[in-house]
């Protein structure tokens, strides 16, 4: 998505890296939704059976591809953990110890290596790390694209999963390691982002998402919720030098 960098990264790596450059558009938000649609549309071109999506942050741990592969049906999405790591040192993180820096996030269900919690809630979905076949991702149609920069596509995601009927499968020994970076909670330099793809979620859907920080921000005297017409809007400036990050 605008990074002139990924391909000088990524030259002479074995194996190859197929890089796909995604532009963002005239307003600048950040457009997840269709790169992850154009990295899938890149890899079943080419014969892909299987996706796994891991964020630009992640580290995945050793076995996470084989244990998606060795896991993955139709109809199901596959979620592995994910465990967020405290500052590097100096020198930056050894592969070796990440697993002893930080445990599983404990949001989210933490099976053992070898097992697999099937029926999981499709609100806890998340998209830093997950694996589904091409033949569920052809059923569900891959994210929408009406979002953009912040938030709200990977739940439209799991709601539209569930709505054909695609299972939410959380999956032990496939771990990914969040790399340590500064956010703000709420997320408040996202709040334009956030009201927007609330918008077009509750358009979709008949409800709004990230209510959390909705409600966050109203404490915060950001925004005001009208009943009536189940509304949220803007009503104060957002405070200068929040961090960024997802």
């Amino acid at each position: 998505m605008d990074d002139p960098g990924a391909r000088s990264v990524l030259a002479g790596r074995r194996p190859a890296a197929d890089t796909v450059s995604v532009p963002t558009g005239a307003d600048g938000r950040l457009p997840l939704a269709a790169a992850r649609n154009a990295g899938a549309r890149r890899a079943l071109d080419a014969g892909a059976d299987l996706l796994v999506f891991l964020d630009v942050d992640c580290v995945p741990g050793p076995d996470l591809l084989a244990r998606y592969a060795r896991t993955a049906a139709d109809g199901a999405l596959l979620c592995g953990t994910v465990a967020y790591l405290p500052p590097p040192p100096p020198d930056g993180y050894r592969l070796s110890t990440l697993p002893a820096l930080a445990p599983p996030h404990p949001g989210r269900p933490v099976p053992g290596d070898t097992e697999v919690v099937r029926d999981g809630d499709h609100r806890l979905f998340w998209s830093l790390s997950f694996a589904l076949t091409a033949a569920t991702w052809r059923a569900v149609g891959g994210f929408c694209e009406d979002y953009t920069g912040y938030g709200g596509e990977d739940t439209d995601f799991a709601r539209t999963a569930a709505a054909h009927g695609v299972e939410l499968w959380w999956v032990g020994g496939a771990p990914a390691y969040h790399q340590h970076h500064p956010v703000s909670r709420p997320p408040v330099e996202h709040l334009d982002d956030i009201l927007r793809n609330g918008r077009t979620f509750r358009d979709r859907w008949g409800t709004w998402p990230m209510e959390g920080w909705l409600h966050e921000f109203a404490r915060r005297g950001l925004v005001t919720h009208d009943p009536r017409t189940d509304t949220w809007r803007r009503t104060g400036d957002v405070p200068q030098g929040v961090p960024g990050g997802r």
